[in-house]
């Protein structure tokens, strides 16, 4: 079995192309869910393809490469806005998955309770991929993934970055996580919010999204609608603002027991993200 390690994206699309293969970055995933007796016809490591790493500012707002990883995020300066995403970096299982682990592969495993998704929803990133074929394309979060374990890069095609544009003016955020135990646990909800307040002190603009919830996560567009004008200490959070949601019952918890958790992780996210903690 043979196994691929370039670094032109170029070629790396064109092994990408031949049938049978398994891309891998961090391998946090791959690893782990592998069968014993049933091996890809070649392994193709995308963490030296040159730009697949890395998080830069361009005059569209900022491009995370693909393999970056979850380490790598937490050490970047960026704005206020993108402290939910380093939050959520921080609760991606021990240091040493995050330091292998990357953003792309968190998004092409396509768990509903993959802890980068709410954050970047609400940061309105978008996924770029590219095939040695087609050239590149650009999705939104909600048509990359398609469903449960589910997205909807070709066969031929790799994610190459996301994008996310500038965040709104005076915007904060935070992110909140339910799970089993403080560290080392899948999520059984999790909630990210980007808020920024007026001079007043008064929600201007509001988005919150929820994994763990649904097949995949998602925004609350009527939640973020009836924050507007709302002072952050007096949000109240009713089963209409959560009706989107279809949470399930597992071994985790309960989908009424997820609802009342992420009602609470709501108003936790917004007010947090609001003053600035």
């Amino acid at each position: 079995m043979a196994y691929h390690n370039p670094t032109d994206l170029d070629v790396a699309l064109q092994i990408a192309a031949q049938r049978g293969g398994q891309v891998i970055a961090g391998g946090t995933d791959v690893y782990p869910s592998a069968q014993q007796g049933i091996e890809p016809a070649h392994f193709l490591d995308v963490t030296q393809v040159d730009g697949l790493t890395g998080i830069s500012e361009t005059s569209d707002g900022f491009r995370i490469g693909a393999a970056t990883t979850w380490s790598q995020i937490l050490g970047a300066k960026l704005p206020p806005a993108f402290e939910t995403l380093k939050q959520a970096a921080r609760e991606v299982g021990s240091v040493q998955i995050q330091n292998a682990g990357t953003i792309a592969g968190n998004l092409c495993n396509a768990s509903p309770a993959a802890d980068g998704m709410p954050p970047l929803l609400t940061l309105d990133a978008r996924v770029e991929v590219a095939s040695a074929a087609r050239g590149k394309r650009i999705l939104s979060l909600a048509e990359f993934i398609t469903g449960v374990r589910q997205t909807a890069l070709a066969g031929d095609e790799l994610v190459t970055a996301l994008i996310v544009p500038p965040p709104p003016e005076r915007a904060h955020s935070a992110f909140e996580k339910l799970g089993s135990r403080r560290y080392l646990v899948i999520s059984i909800v999790m909630t990210s919010a980007v808020i920024s307040c007026d001079a007043s002190g008064r929600i201007e603009n509001a988005r919150v999204a929820v994994g763990a919830a649904s097949p995949v996560a998602q925004r609350l567009p009527g939640l973020e609608r009836d924050l507007q004008g709302q002072h952050p200490q007096e949000i109240e959070i009713t089963k209409q603002h959560l009706a989107p949601l279809t949470p399930i019952n597992d071994v985790r918890g309960s989908g009424a027991y997820r609802l009342d958790a992420i009602a609470e992780q709501c108003v936790r996210a917004i007010q947090r993200a609001a003053t600035h903690e």
